[in-house]
């Protein structure tokens, strides 16, 4: 697909979830009438006052942006575990707004076998009825030692063949390589072997053979055993490939009262320690918070310590879709001599008409991925994930987010999320949040109201020593910004002043349902999200956004 160029008045915090009565985005309708950029200036999110200069300031100057939402984790047929044909997948996702998804299928010898060939062609036919849809193949890799990964690369002539290839070399579940626990004989070998493949898929791109990949983990701490020097391994490995982590997991209606059991947490992270778990992490992290994972959670836990050493580790939030809550749709039944292992795909669901059983959304109702893009593309949104430019939400919480950083001296626009501003110590910065509220009930027929902005600073202190080392004690919140009955577009001037030391702030919000004192105590986190009672979580009733962060480089 040619990638667009936004025309220069394009609006830096449009939404893409501006839907019309029938849950189509504007931006979708004009796109296929072929007015992509007069989609873009739809968007009522006000652009600060700064943004119009033309002038390049040495603070930064980044370019204006539009976010595309998306998800990287959507199952089909061709995954062991899941139900949904492809078109079922891509009608939901075009229903609540999506304008980009990678179907990510699980790892397996009838997938490498069969199923990823069978996949590919009826990817190409969807991308050919829905050329305004971006959709990407991908793979959901059984990390050797590890948890999972999303891996999808560019729409090209080898993605199929390097996934494959990919997935037969460096699968752990396929070569045997699940050992993670500490001491064992296997768990340094199939550890190494997890870096070696990143960097393989680096080699790729570097060669040419695929114009790009990325890897994104999976779900960190469902089972703990994605530890804290291996996260750091993959992404010390080829940075540019190994981008981050879901900050939230998929299965978001795990919880939902009455519905799966007493025992049911958000995300389905129902689980205990294990020996493959690594020994380091509490009981208090098998569990979300306000339906995040615990790393990204706690504020000055395992994301801040990753961020501290001043490398961006971004995070996403997405649907996991294998199984919607209250779907009435079942697998179908195998013909005789037929299975997964020799076919690489699950017959086509049938309707009951009875609800089944499901944890999960679809793609779009309720997790959502924010990019920011200067054009439109396959490309485009992987640049934009690999920059950075990510803010995530849960039940459409808000039509529009843009964050710029700029120093108080400086005509520019400023830096935006994941981007880099060089000061000098002692200067005036300021931090400008533009928050469009949500214009319309979400899915679940709720307004989401945003009740707070808390502002999370961090001080970067390089590489750590300690590879295993989860705190960040220099990382709090530093501000809250009450916007309760706030309607429409506002922008938030936050003062920040550049001490000694570079820093990083994120940003954090929420309807302010449920909330109190976070992991690390309240003189860090006053009011951050909490654990609910098992077995119920309602979703709906407790919804946050994360941004990820802007790094402020300290100099003489």
């Amino acid at each position: 697909m040619t990638e667009q160029q936004l025309p220069s008045w394009a609006d830096p915090a449009v939404s893409p979830a501006d839907l019309d009565a029938q849950g189509v985005s504007r931006r979708g309708l004009l796109r296929r009438a072929g007015l992509f950029g007069a989609a873009f200036a739809l968007g009522s999110a006000a652009t600060p006052a700064f943004a119009a200069s033309g002038k390049r300031g040495l603070g930064g100057d980044d370019p204006h942006l539009a976010y595309l939402v998306g998800d990287h984790h959507v199952h089909s047929v061709y995954s062991h575990d899941a139900k949904y044909t492809f078109s079922q997948q891509a009608r939901a996702a075009a229903k609540y707004g999506l304008d980009w998804m990678v179907f990510n299928e699980h790892s397996n010898f009838g997938h490498a076998n069969h199923g990823a060939k069978l996949e590919h062609a009826e990817i190409v036919k969807a991308r050919a009825e829905n050329p305004r849809q971006l959709i990407f193949q991908g793979l959901e890799w059984y990390i050797p030692a590890a948890e999972h990964c999303t891996v999808f690369a560019a729409p090209g002539p080898h993605e199929t063949d390097l996934l494959t290839q990919f997935e037969l070399a460096y699968d752990g579940k396929l070569l045997g390589y699940t050992e993670g626990s500490a001491g064992a004989a296997d768990t340094a070998r199939n550890e190494a072997h997890a870096v070696k493949a990143i960097k393989w898929l680096a080699e790729q791109r570097r060669s040419g053979y695929v114009d790009d990949v990325l890897v994104i983990a999976n779900h960190p701490l469902r089972l703990g055993i994605d530890s804290p020097h291996e996260m750091r391994n993959w992404r010390d490995a080829a940075p540019e490939i190994m981008i981050g982590m879901e900050g939230a997991p998929g299965a978001q209606g795990a919880a939902i009262p009455g519905w799966r059991g007493a025992t049911s947490i958000r995300g389905e992270y129902e689980n205990k320690p294990s020996a493959q778990s690594w020994a380091g992490y509490p009981a208090e992290a098998y569990v979300t918070y306000g339906g995040f994972d615990w790393a990204t959670a706690t504020v000055g836990g395992l994301w801040d310590s990753m961020l501290a050493e001043g490398s961006l580790y971004s995070i996403t939030t997405n649907s996991d879709n294998h199984r919607t809550v209250f779907d009435t749709w079942k697998n179908g039944d195998w013909p005789a001599g037929q299975n997964f292992d020799n076919t690489g795909r699950l017959p086509d669901p049938v309707n009951t008409d009875t609800p089944q059983p499901g944890s999960d959304f679809w793609p779009g109702e309720f997790s959502r991925t924010h990019v920011g893009v200067t054009r439109y593309g396959y490309r485009s949104v992987m640049a934009g994930l690999r920059a950075g430019r990510v803010w995530v939400d849960h039940g459409h919480l808000l039509d529009g987010l843009d964050v710029r950083v700029k120093r108080d001296c400086d005509a520019g626009r400023g830096v935006t999320l994941g981007g880099r501003l060089r000061v000098r110590k002692g200067e005036k910065l300021t931090l400008y949040v533009t928050v469009t509220s949500a214009s319309r009930p979400n899915p679940q027929g709720i307004l989401p109201e945003l009740a707070h902005v808390d502002v999370i600073r961090g001080a970067v202190r390089g590489p750590v020593t300690d590879r295993d080392g989860w705190r960040a004690p220099d990382t709090k919140v530093v501000q809250t910004r009450d916007v309760s009955g706030r309607k429409g577009t506002y922008t938030l001037r936050i003062p920040l002043t550049a001490g000694d030391e570079s820093f990083y702030v994120r940003l954090r919000g929420s309807d302010g349902n449920r909330h109190g004192a976070g992991y690390l105590g309240a003189a860090v986190d006053p009011h951050g999200p909490i654990p609910h009672a098992p077995g119920d979580g309602d979703p709906w009733a407790d919804t946050w956004f994360y941004s990820n962060p802007v790094f402020i480089d300290v100099t003489g």
